[in-house]
């Protein structure tokens, strides 16, 4: 997971304060951030497009997701709101 520190333009891949993780895109704009615990994705997590549109939402416990995922399309609409409990889709 870290094993490129950063892109060949020097722009950072990711960043690690206290218990956030953030990851950025080649150009720096800002591709993912949420609680990083005890070597885990935890809590709830943030994901954007290259352009800076939010993309994402969703939950993880231990690196699986586990609760409610929210998809936005290119025109910000909802394109699936689903819940998982440890990586597994629950079923509607």
């Amino acid at each position: 997971m870290f094993d490129k520190k950063h892109y060949t333009n020097g722009q950072k891949v990711y960043e690690l304060t206290e218990d956030t993780l953030t990851y950025f895109y080649k150009n720096g704009n800002l591709k993912a951030t949420g609680p990083f615990i005890n070597e885990f994705m935890e809590s709830e997590w943030t994901f954007y497009r290259e352009s800076g549109q939010l993309w994402q939402v969703g939950n993880f416990e231990h690196n699986l997701k586990h609760g409610r995922f929210i998809r936005y399309n290119k025109k910000d609409e909802v394109e699936y709101d689903e819940t998982f409990v440890r990586g597994k889709l629950v079923k509607k």
